[in-house]
């Protein structure tokens, strides 16, 4: 399923966004500003677009919520206080339930490890992994 903007039209902007270099320097720049949630949420989908036996229109789904979180303008700006990651979570939410049947627990590992880059100690992924069930 392709990114539709809230007239209906396909979300182009966000599909011709992303590229592998745009996500890593994005996330290594606003990690700790996003949060867990996020992060974890990004690598998630990131990873399993690198699996080769996901279809071709899940991969779709997810270049679209990458590319809408790589995105330097969206609806609520990253630099909003408490709110610039709402609508990134969202958008990589709705992909995670979409693509949720691909994630595997190797997927989450690697996540996890990647995560752990970012938030050293504690690590809490509950909040998202509870999504996937």
């Amino acid at each position: 399923m392709r990114r539709r903007n809230s007239d209906g039209r396909r979300d182009k902007k966000s599909e011709s966004y992303y590229s592998d270099h745009k996500f890593w320097r994005k996330v290594g720049r606003v990690a700790k500003k996003a949060g867990q949630s996020v992060i974890y949420a990004a690598l998630l989908l990131y990873y399993t677009l690198q699996k080769e036996d996901v279809p071709k229109k899940v991969k779709v789904t997810i270049i679209g919520a990458l590319g809408y979180f790589i995105l330097p303008t969206d609806l609520i700006p990253d630099f909003a206080l408490g709110l610039g990651f709402t609508d990134d979570l969202g958008a990589l939410g709705i992909a995670l339930v979409q693509v949720s049947m691909y994630i595997d627990d190797e997927i989450k590992a690697k996540a996890k490890n990647r995560l752990g880059e970012w938030f050293k100690g504690d690590i809490d992924t509950k909040e998202v992994d509870n999504k996937l069930l």
